[in-house]
């Protein structure tokens, strides 16, 4: 993979902790272990780097001798609701210092935010989505959708089911409102409802508005890409916005690319969508990050009695667990852009 005077390309792995568990933090010992060890098979030098809010300095100085960074660092951390509008600021000055940053913010504005629901409504994967960038819109629009078939709200930020509901219309002007997060339901007057979303608008928010699945207890797909290539899948049933009475969900059950049960989703995944999103996203395929997914409902039967997938959410900041296959994946994606890399910087000096 290297000439014989090439030096190991050096790569950090990041993520979210305190100052102690920074000081602490060991390849062997995190939990990306499997991911260290894919790196390392690879040719490629690997060291843990733990963002610590706070210590953006710190970080910024690990970072700026590396050839590429690796980040795996959720938008909002369910225990404090804490984002990471400091950390996004270091990585963009990584980036243009010339160094490899997956995923770049950038591409998660584009990609991993709910909004590409909305900007990729057309395609195949697509429903009926709507988009409120302002409370004024969503009180004007959202009621006559709301009262005609059950709907889905959801931040354009957010993980864990933090800040989705499912609203169906329930008798004279009340709602039935169930959030994602923790399955609750209330009965709720629909202007009430509206009013308590006003603050998901601060700073730039916006809501999605999807259809409701009414397949969505029969399971969910979960499709794990390295840049453009499909790298393997995790089913599950999903419970987040059925009735309370459902049990939790099992764990999710990991394969690898080649299960056939999926075998049309990734010929779509491939073929088609890929390289449609990023045609509407604006983006090359190597801003793809080395390891991101899509979760997918199943929609309604097609004419041929094929099942469709409707595209829920794109996580494109913290993707893990991941399937066996995927560690070895990312790292290979990673070799090749690094090493494409390094030829066209050795072509610009010659």
């Amino acid at each position: 993979m290297h000439g014989p005077s090439s030096p190991p390309f050096k790569v950090a792995v990041v993520w979210r902790g305190d100052a102690q568990a920074r000081v602490e933090a060991r390849p062997e010992s995190s939990r990306f272990v499997v991911v260290f060890a894919a790196l390392g098979r690879h040719g490629i030098a690997a060291e843990p780097a733990v963002w610590v809010e706070g210590q953006a300095d710190l970080l910024r100085a690990q970072l700026m001798v590396m050839d590429a960074v690796l980040v795996w660092v959720n938008p909002v951390t369910e225990e404090t609701g804490a984002g990471r509008a400091a950390l996004d600021a270091v990585l963009r000055e990584v980036a243009e210092a010339g160094i490899l940053v997956s995923a770049h913010p950038d591409v998660i504005d584009r990609m991993g935010t709910k909004e590409v629901l909305y900007r990729t409504r057309e395609m195949g994967w697509g429903s009926e989505t709507y988009l409120y960038r302002s409370h004024a819109a969503l009180a004007a629009e959202f009621p006559s959708r709301v009262f005609k078939e059950p709907r889905v709200l959801k931040r354009s930020r957010g993980n864990g089911g933090i800040g989705v509901w499912k609203v169906e219309r329930g008798t004279g002007a009340d709602v039935f409102v169930q959030e994602a997060r923790d399955r609750s339901l209330r009965t709720v007057p629909l202007d009430a409802f509206l009013a308590e979303r006003a603050s998901d608008f601060a700073a730039g928010g916006t809501l999605v508005d999807q259809p409701f699945q009414a397949r969505h207890l029969e399971g969910m797909v979960r499709c794990y890409v390295s840049g453009t290539r499909v790298v393997g899948f995790g089913a599950q049933y999903v419970t987040a916005l059925a009735p309370p009475e459902h049990g939790r969900a099992p764990p999710r059950l990991y394969s690898g690319p080649d299960d056939e049960r999926f075998q049309r989703l990734r010929g779509l995944m491939e073929a088609d969508w890929i390289p449609q999103m990023t045609a509407l996203l604006g983006l090359k395929p190597d801003d793809l990050p080395v390891v991101w997914d899509a979760d997918f409902l199943l929609g309604p039967k097609d004419t041929a009695g094929e099942d469709t997938h409707v595209l829920c959410e794109i996580n494109a900041s913290s993707v893990f667990p991941i399937p066996d296959e995927a560690p070895d994946a990312l790292a290979a994606t990673t070799m090749r852009r690094l090493a494409e890399a390094r030829v066209r910087w050795t072509s610009r000096r010659s």
